[in-house]
């Protein structure tokens, strides 16, 4: 009785202190710039309308490190990743362009990236997904952050 609790004791002790290696959080290339973009994200406001049907986009400057993307998923969800290419130095071709779900490297090695989970395309050099922000839906308010 008291080796299986100790047993038991052992295995939650050793899975809890495995740490999971994400590679966004090695990136080199995209620095942890720290943003809030609070209610300014208004689905009701002209310029952010199209966020309020399923399958579309919104590209905005000013957040993260280059900008963001920000995609709707449908069912009142979203998700939201840095606009810059996290698979080589950042310079002034590095900055994503987005047609429909896919967000393409300007750069020679013309990278592609799925906007919907961040996930690179094949052929797309390098081991690094887009670096995901956090998003929290409030009604017709989306908010956007990294920490």
């Amino acid at each position: 009785m008291l080796r299986s609790i100790a047993t038991i004791i052992f295995c939650f002790i050793l899975v809890t202190s495995c740490q999971k290696n994400d590679d966004n959080d090695t990136n080199n290339f995209i620095p942890n710039i720290a943003f809030d973009t609070l209610n300014s994200i208004n689905t009701t406001l002209p310029q952010y309308n199209s966020l309020q049907f399923p399958s579309n986009h919104l590209v905005l400057n000013g957040f993260g490190y280059k900008g963001i993307v920000i995609y709707n998923i449908g069912n009142n969800m979203y998700t939201a990743f840095e606009i810059t290419d996290p698979n080589h130095v950042p310079s002034t071709c590095s900055k994503l362009t987005v047609s429909g779900i896919t967000a393409t490297c300007n750069c020679e090695d013309g990278n592609s990236y799925n906007i919907v989970d961040g996930a690179p395309f094949d052929g797309t050099s390098g081991q690094f997904a887009l670096k995901p922000y956090f998003v929290e839906v409030n009604g017709s308010v989306i908010r956007v952050y990294n920490n």
